[in-house]
């Protein structure tokens, strides 16, 4: 029986997220792109998901922010400076 929470699953570049809580149940896949090739595979869904959300807050679309306000979900983009990790030699 699958855990609730988040599971990350793959390992040749394409990743599967399986997000299951007892009112909810989905898998978001990450597949290489046009836009996450520059990330080693280890981190694609990372950079990617990061990547997605700073796109959508981008929009600046009003029913997109209505939507993420609806299920609590706020993204911010951190800069290299102001993650306090330092360079990283994967992405």
């Amino acid at each position: 029986m699958e855990e609730n929470g988040l599971n990350i699953r793959g390992n040749d570049g394409s990743k599967r997220i399986n997000i299951k809580c007892e009112h909810q149940n989905g898998v978001l896949y990450v597949v290489p792109s046009e836009a996450n090739w520059v990330c080693s595979e280890s981190l694609l869904h990372a950079h990617s998901i990061a990547g997605f959300f700073s796109d959508i807050t981008n929009l600046d679309d009003e029913s997109l922010q209505k939507i993420m306000q609806k299920w609590g979900i706020y993204y911010r983009t951190v800069t290299g400076e102001n993650s306090g990790q330092g360079d990283s030699e994967d992405c």
